[in-house]
């Protein structure tokens, strides 16, 4: 099996449009956490994180997982960064 790549993405958290002047976030996102590769989703979770370890003293906890593929729908996986602490 060849490895792929896949799009790390979290809906924690909040954006705050440029010039913004309001206290609360006006606008609800994704995040891109990062890229990374591998054999299957959790192996390449497993890469980001091992590549990227200051992920693990962030807060955000839950990561959706995009192959990139046109069939990307098909393959969408969530996790949670606290079962890997």
């Amino acid at each position: 099996m060849s490895k792929n790549f896949y799009l790390f993405l979290t809906d924690e958290g909040y954006t705050f449009q440029p010039n913004s002047y309001m206290d609360e976030p006006d606008i609800e996102n994704l995040q891109v956490i990062g890229i990374s590769s591998g054999k299957t989703q959790e192996k390449a979770f497993e890469n980001l994180l091992r590549e990227n370890s200051y992920l693990l003293k962030k807060s955000f906890n839950k990561v959706l997982c995009y192959k990139l593929d046109i069939n990307y729908k098909n393959e969408i996986k969530s996790f949670f960064i606290n079962t890997y602490k």
